[in-house]
């Protein structure tokens, strides 16, 4: 391909993943995903559900039936509170699938309705006995229990009181704090917390702005959606693409490098073929992967097993009748992620030429 290649916008990535986001409560996120959208399509609105979506309109003026809809998950895994001690500690519960261990014990930003609070995620100390029943557990000498939600705690320094006054009730949302959540270059790799999914939200929006670059319109619709509650179900993703037109779902996001799927981290960008959900439709992947392999980007073709995605949330509810994933493969995923810096330009190359060449026939 002749034009011009998408490059990596670190400083765009580390704002996103500054930027905290946890499910039900995106809107931080879709601000800057709105700033950065509304310049480079032709209309953007966020929908009941809470979805950004931009449209890029067509050429073949053959209206919405043809339409595609490529989407990218704003939310994080993060942390709800279940209750309120009378010490002022908070009981926490994962908001998505997260695990204590994956994320570390430290700081975490408590996002009541009037003030964000800092606390601090802790199972207490090691220097403790059986009589500590709940730390114990915990010790691979000892109990060698997993590390699990029972065993971790908010302290606060706040009191019940203090608490109520910012807004912190059960059902407030928590997050792994900002000083944990910048950007680690380290040779052709860069890692965080939270790549999924602010690496594919990058990307997609570099899609955008390489689209209006190239001064091309795609010849069908496209929607470009950034999600709301994906950790949760794919709630905005099936929403979206309930209502939306057009029957073609791809959905962007990070993908397990592991020698189970015969992928690496320093690999290509990953084709899913199927994952936990749904199989996704043959011809879509076929054609993600050829254009890829013009591209010379050595695509990996996978066959997922503990995945789910917004395509396939949505094929398997019958709300989209084909559905299509790729991947930025990636290290520890639901983790401290890990991906290569070419990996978020090589996924808004292949979203580009998707756009304009869809299909075969297109």
């Amino acid at each position: 391909m002749s034009y011009r290649r998408a490059e990596l916008d670190q400083d765009l990535l580390q704002e996103l993943l500054w930027t905290y986001g946890p499910c039900g409560q995106e809107d931080a996120v879709r601000d800057v995903c709105r700033r950065e959208l509304e310049p480079v399509v032709d209309h953007s609105w966020t929908d009941e559900a809470g979805n950004l979506i931009g449209l890029i309109r067509g050429s073949n003026g053959n209206g919405d039936a043809a339409a595609i809809r490529i989407l990218a998950h704003m939310d994080e895994l993060s942390m709800l509170v279940k209750r309120v001690e009378p010490d002022g500690s908070l009981h926490m519960t994962q908001l998505g699938t997260m695990y204590p261990g994956n994320f570390g014990l430290g700081p975490v930003a408590i996002l009541g309705l009037r003030e964000t609070l800092i606390g601090v995620l802790t199972v207490g100390s090691e220097h403790t006995t059986k009589e500590s029943e709940r730390i114990w557990q915990t010790k691979p000498d000892q109990g060698d229990r997993a590390l699990d939600w029972t065993h971790v705690y908010v302290f606060t320094g706040r009191t019940p009181e203090e608490l109520a006054a910012a807004g912190v009730r059960p059902g407030t949302r928590a997050c792994v704090e900002r000083s944990k959540r910048t950007l680690l270059e380290f040779g052709n790799f860069v890692g965080s917390y939270f790549l999924d999914d602010r690496a594919p939200v990058t990307a997609l929006l570099h899609a955008a702005r390489l689209l209006r670059e190239r001064e091309i319109r795609p010849p069908h619709d496209v929607y470009l959606v950034f999600s709301t509650n994906e950790e949760v179900g794919g709630v905005g993703g099936s929403y979206a693409a309930g209502n939306l037109p057009g029957d073609i779902t791809l959905a962007l996001e990070v993908g397990p490098a592991e020698k189970e799927y015969a992928t690496t981290c320093a690999g290509g960008p990953m084709v899913a073929y199927s994952d936990a959900e749904c199989l996704y439709d043959k011809g879509l992947a076929d054609r993600l992967m050829d254009i890829a392999d013009e591209l010379g980007l050595s695509p990996q073709p996978a066959v997922l097993g503990a995945f789910e995605s917004d395509a396939s949330h949505a094929k398997a509810g019958g709300l989209s009748p084909r559905g299509a994933l790729l991947c930025l493969p990636t290290l520890s995923t639901h983790g401290y992620e890990v991906i290569t810096r070419r990996a978020i330009p090589e996924m808004a190359d292949i979203v580009t030429e998707f756009m304009l060449r869809p299909s075969t026939a297109s």
